[in-house]
C-alpha cells in the first residue's frame, strides 16, 4: 500500500508504510475510499429513483475548516474526482488554497469577504456569498475590472439563525442595488439551519419550519420582483439525512461527509440516522509509544499528579498531545484503542505527549501504536463517542488535528 503523505502545501511520496517513516510519530491518517463511499452514498440517498427527477440534485461537499481537518485541498480534490458539483469553504484563503490544488469546480466562499477581498475572489473564480446588501457594489467594482464576463455570486437570506444574512424584509433593498450591478449575476439562494438536528416538542424543535417558512416567503417575493434566484439549497448534514422536504436543488453535507452524524435530540434519532445512512470514519489519528515504565503505588503521574497509581501499573508515553490534537480534555477520561483494547488516558494531556495505562496489555513493546480516535483493523473508536465523552461534537474534535500532523492520504 502506497501513502501520499502532506505537510501543509508539501507533498512527498512514501512506498511503503509511515509507520516505517523515521520522524516524530504521529500522524492523521485519512482514507480517501472511505471518503468516496459517504460521498457516494449522500448523493445516492438524496436523488431517490421514485422521484424522477429531471436532473440529479446536486452536492456541494463542505471542506471549510481544513476539510474538517482531513486537509481541505486533498480532500477537495478527492471529492471533485468522485463527482462532487460544488464546494464550501469559509474563506477566500481556503478557497485559493483549494483551487490551487487543481479543483475546477464552483466554489463558495460561505463567510463571504471583508472589503479589499473581493479582487481575489473574482481572480480565483470564487463564488461570493453576498449577505449585506452594500457587499454588492464593492463585488460589482471588482467583476468591472476584469471584464466583460459576469461574476456569479450566491445570496444567503437570515431566516432565523441571526448570524449572516439578509433579513427577510430586505428583498427590495437587495433588488434595488442588484439592478445597478450590471457585471454580476446572482446563481444560488440559501439559508443555514440552527438546530435541524432537533426534533422535540418545543421552539427549538420547531425552528427548522419555520426558518423553512421565511425562506420561501423571501424566495417567492424575489421572484415577483422579477429576480432569478439560481440554485436553491438549504440542507446540511442533519437536514439531508432526517427532513429530505429541505432538499431543494442542491444539499451541503458536513461531518457526514468524514464518516459521522451529528448529535440529534432526542438521542434515539442518531441510532435512526445511522441506519439510513451508514458511513465509514474517513481519518484515524496514530501515535507510537515512546517510553515504558513502572510506577509503584502512590506515584503520581504528568502535570499536579492528577493521577495517582492505585496499583503497580505500567504507564505508556505517546508522541502526541494537545499541540497534536489529542484534546485536553480527555485526561483521566479517555481511551485510546491498542492492540485492539482500550488503554485509559491517565494525567494531564501534555501539549508533545500523552500518558496512557498499559497494565493489562500484555508484552507493551515501545514503538507499538496507539489510535486515540478513528479505525484499526477490525476495531472502531469513533471520534463521535470520544467527542460526546468530554461533552463537545465531532468536528470540534476532527478540526484539532494540527499543522504539525502529517496527513497520510490512503487509496
Amino acid at each position: 500500500m502506497s501513502y501520499t503523505i502532506f505537510f501543509g502545501r508539501h507533498m512527498a511520496r512514501a512506498q511503503k508504510s509511515p509507520r516505517n517513516g523515521v520522524r516524530r510519530p504521529v500522524w492523521a491518517e485519512v482514507s480517501l475510499s472511505a471518503l468516496a463511499h459517504n460521498f457516494n452514498a449522500i448523493r445516492k440517498y438524496v436523488n431517490p429513483p421514485e422521484e424522477k427527477r429531471k436532473t440529479r440534485r446536486k452536492v456541494l461537499c463542505i471542506v471549510k475548516g481544513n476539510g474538517y481537518g482531513h486537509g481541505g485541498p486533498e480532500v477537495a480534490k478527492a471529492l471533485e474526482e468522485a463527482g462532487s458539483d460544488w464546494f464550501g469553504v469559509t474563506c477566500t484563503d481556503e478557497g485559493i488554497a483549494v483551487r490551487e490544488a487543481g479543483v475546477r469546480k464552483p466554489i463558495l466562499a460561505l463567510t463571504s469577504f471583508v472589503p479589499g477581498e473581493e479582487s481575489l475572489l473574482v481572480q480565483h473564480d470564487l463564488t461570493a456569498m453576498i449577505h449585506r446588501c452594500q457587499q454588492l457594489p464593492l463585488l460589482e467594482r471588482a467583476a468591472a475590472r476584469r471584464g466583460k464576463k459576469r461574476v456569479q455570486f450566491h445570496l444567503k437570506i437570515d431566516t432565523g439563525m441571526n448570524r449572516l444574512g439578509i433579513a427577510t424584509s430586505d428583498m427590495e433593498c437587495f433588488a434595488r442595488e442588484y439592478a445597478k450591478c450590471k457585471h454580476l449575476q446572482l446563481t444560488g439562494i440559501f439559508s443555514h439551519f440552527a438546530s435541524s438536528e432537533v426534533f422535540t416538542n418545543t421552539a427549538v424543535g420547531q425552528q427548522t419550519r419555520e426558518q423553512e417558512r421565511r425562506f420561501y416567503s423571501a424566495l417567492d417575493r424575489l421572484c415577483a420582483l422579477g429576480i432569478d434566484p439560481g440554485i436553491v439549497h438549504l440542507a446540511n448534514s442533519a437536514a439531508i439525512v432526517t427532513r429530505p422536504e429541505t432538499w431543494a436543488d442542491m444539499v451541503r453535507p458536513g461531518v457526514i461527509l468524514y464518516g459521522y452524524h451529528p448529535g440529534y435530540d432526542p438521542m434515539e434519532k442518531r441510532e435512526e440516522a445511522e441506519q439510513r445512512l451508514p458511513l465509514k470514519p474517513v481519518m484515524s489519528l496514530r501515535s507510537r509509544v515512546i517510553s515504558l515504565r513502572n510506577v509503584p503505588t502512590g506515584a503520581g503521574v504528568g502535570y499536579n499528579a492528577t493521577f495517582v497509581a492505585k496499583r503497580p501499573t505500567k504507564i505508556a508515553v505517546l508522541a502526541a498531545g494537545y499541540g497534536d490534537g489529542i484534546h485536553r480534555s480527555l485526561g483521566n477520561r479517555g481511551s485510546v484503542l491498542l492492540r485492539g483494547k482500550l488503554a485509559p488516558i491517565v494525567g494531564i494531556v501534555s501539549m508533545d505527549v500523552t500518558m496512557i495505562d498499559v497494565t493489562d496489555i500484555e508484552d507493551m513493546q515501545i514503538g507499538e501504536v496507539a489510535t486515540i480516535y478513528g479505525t484499526d483493523g477490525a476495531h472502531v473508536l469513533p471520534a463521535n463517542r470520544v467527542a460526546r465523552g468530554i461533552g463537545t461534537v465531532t468536528s470540534d474534535l476532527l478540526c484539532m488535528a494540527s499543522q504539525r500532523v502529517p496527513r497520510l492520504y490512503v487509496r
